[in-house]
């Protein structure tokens, strides 16, 4: 037969019927035999529970599991506390991240995945579910990768606007994912400049309403390969962001100024305002006049105020950024080539991002009226009628 446990209440009620029978002129031996133990039990058991009565007892075991408890919630505690320190710093937001920790915490702390995924605040679920991805995925992160070595200085934003002119329904968050994964490099942010105002703390300014408005030119310097300086007269149209028009030479005076102005006249018409610097080519007398004479007004920025010709300005550090840092010009004509092409991407294919990821120009494909017919069925229809 297996051998009965008793419970510290059974144990201390014998004890004290063992201490009834002694002081009736009973033997400890009689005793023990009496509640159906050895001696050597009986003197076992009132060393652990003489003296006691059964309300103290209870006491005892209710203290004892309160104690280990709070043993066990110090210890979770203390576990939970080396989870979160061998976890990630910060919050872990996306499935992912989480999966990936909760692998890392059970591989490190040789704990439980219930108790990491309750720590990390992952559900079990999501922990065994791992992602397929989508049957896409390969080719679009092949046309990304593609796309940023191409056009190495765009960001992702960009890069979801040529996508989407190349027919991809995706959006800028999925491009981002897999342009975080890949590795890929996020151009670094122009510093901002500090602006100086007028007295009154306003800066007068016209803004361009509409097409052929307000036309913005600066100059641009670069050398060649062989260390000589060629300058480039770059002329915008501030409404709709178009470059329209990067003349270089090696030198550039008043006269072609005029002349880039009248071909650009020619074919676009007169704007009503040419906004410029104060520079010794666009304040001549020649260049003001020429422009009266062709009824437009010149519209100059106050000296020292560069942002007062943000557009161009702004046109000029896109070139300088994705086209002439990166290239090396050997021959004068080798840059008119390469920088007219770029005016040409720029224009009709490079996103704009004031103008909803849309190009300034974009050229269009010019579809027949009427969807053409053989000549074969034309007879046959006149036959018919």
């Amino acid at each position: 037969m297996p051998r009965k446990r008793y419970t510290p209440e059974e144990i201390v009620a014998k004890l004290r019927q063992v201490e009834v029978l002694t002081a009736q002129g009973a033997s400890i031996a009689d005793g023990a035999k009496s509640i159906g133990i050895t001696e050597q039990s009986y003197y076992r058991w009132r060393k652990e529970y003489g003296g006691l009565k059964t309300d103290q007892v209870k006491r005892i075991k209710e203290l004892e599991a309160e104690n280990q408890r709070l043993r066990k919630a110090v210890s979770d505690l203390t576990i939970d506390k080396l989870i979160l320190k061998e976890a990630a710093f910060g919050k872990l937001l996306s499935p992912a991240r989480r999966r990936a920790c909760v692998d890392h915490v059970k591989a490190k702390l040789a704990v439980s995945e219930r108790r990491a995924c309750a720590v990390l605040g992952q559900h079990r679920s999501t922990q065994a579910r791992r992602p397929k991805g989508r049957e896409d995925e390969a080719a679009l992160t092949a046309d990304i990768i593609e796309l940023a070595r191409t056009y190495g200085r765009y960001g992702y934003r960009r890069i979801t606007a040529l996508l989407r002119s190349a027919g991809w329904l995706v959006n800028a968050k999925r491009v981002a994912r897999i342009w975080r994964r890949e590795g890929l490099k996020v151009p670094m942010k122009q510093p901002k400049r500090g602006r100086l105002w007028l007295n009154d703390g306003s800066c007068v300014r016209l803004r361009a309403e509409r097409r052929n408005h307000v036309w913005a030119y600066d100059f641009v310097e670069h050398r060649t390969h062989d260390n000589k300086k060629m300058r480039m007269l770059c002329v915008v149209d501030e409404y709709t962001r178009e470059a329209l028009a990067i003349r270089v030479a090696r030198r550039l005076r008043s006269h072609d100024v005029i002349d880039v102005l009248a071909d650009l006249m020619l074919t676009r018409g007169a704007p009503e305002h040419v906004r410029s610097d104060n520079g010794a080519e666009f304040a001549a007398t020649a260049v003001r006049e020429w422009i009266a004479g062709v009824g437009a007004k010149t519209a100059f920025i106050e000296p020292g105020s560069p942002w007062e010709n943000g557009y161009v300005e702004s046109f000029n550090g896109k070139l300088r950024d994705e086209l002439l840092n990166g290239e090396i010009f050997y021959t004068l004509k080798e840059a008119k080539v390469l920088i007219e092409a770029w005016r040409r991407h720029y224009n009709a294919v490079r996103p704009h991002g004031s103008l909803g990821w849309k190009p300034p120009a974009p050229e269009a494909i010019v579809m027949p009226a009427w969807p053409i017919r053989p000549a074969r069925n034309l007879a046959m229809e006149a036959a018919m009628s």
